[in-house]
């Protein structure tokens, strides 16, 4: 874990980033999902660490990173830090992982990189990517603090981790409960995120594809993104991806070794 000083556009002064570097070998970026963290890729990243130079960060507004107050939380953010660390990163081509709402990160991302510096991303894989199709549904005032309130609740927070695999009788304990509310400890977290959903998020900003090699996995057991989600998000993407046997919303999770394998072995 390093804690990188970036100047990100739309935030004040430089503030320190979290962010996951481990390995060596051919650069490659990590973007989780929605109220996540770094974490997200604590058994796909041993696997990918291998033969890769990983780069996990907590995107803008999650994780464990700075939260200044009184800032527009957002997708703007999120793609103005994301590229103030593709800046501190190596020159040359960066293979490209999104899960999640971190897929639609990704897409985005990529799709401006591709303007501003061609090349930079070599290829994306898309894990349960959610975002891709839809409208922003932006939360007004009191309704965003009401959620933010219900998602803090423990009750919730355990339903949610246990929705989110595939068979959580046999893959949630008390460690991954915990390290999915690690985050609600965070100076701002609840300010932040009811800011993130003032702004409706990442919702329909799949078009254009960036013009890549683009791989989709989906779980079959996928408790979370709904059906009619799926398939808008596969007919935008023209192809049905491969969908993973025993597997819930989180492939990195379920099916970490075929995850990493099918990124060696698209």
């Amino acid at each position: 874990m390093r804690w990188l000083p970036l100047t990100v556009p739309g935030i004040p002064g430089q503030e320190q980033w979290p962010v996951a570097v481990l390995g060596e070998g051919p650069p490659l970026l990590l973007l989780h999902g929605f109220d996540s963290s770094l974490l997200e890729f604590r058994r796909l990243a041993p696997l990918l660490a291998q033969d890769h130079q990983l780069w996990i960060p907590d995107l803008c507004g999650f994780g464990f990173g700075p939260r200044p107050p009184g800032l527009a939380y957002g997708p703007p953010l999120v793609i103005a830090q994301l590229q103030a660390l593709l800046a501190a990163m190596p020159p040359g081509p960066v293979g490209l992982i999104g899960a999640s709402m971190g897929g639609a990160v990704a897409v985005v991302l990529a799709r401006e990189l591709q303007q501003q510096q061609p090349g930079r991303f070599s290829r994306l894989l898309l894990l349960a990517p959610a975002g891709l199709t839809g409208q922003p549904l932006p939360l007004p005032p009191l309704l965003d603090k009401l959620g933010v309130a219900f998602l803090a609740l423990p009750a919730v927070r355990r339903g949610l981790c246990r929705q989110a695999f595939a068979d959580p009788s046999s893959s949630v304990g008390a460690a991954e409960e915990q390290i999915a509310s690690l985050q609600l400890h965070t100076p701002g977290w609840a300010a932040a995120l009811a800011r993130f959903a003032r702004s409706g998020g990442f919702a329909g900003v799949g078009a254009p594809l960036p013009n890549l090699p683009i791989q989709v996995l989906w779980g079959s057991n996928d408790r979370i993104l709904r059906g009619p989600q799926r398939r808008a998000a596969q007919q935008l993407l023209g192809a049905p991806g491969e969908e993973l046997q025993a597997c819930g919303h989180l492939p990195h999770l379920d099916q970490a070794a075929l995850v990493a394998q099918r990124w060696r072995q698209p």
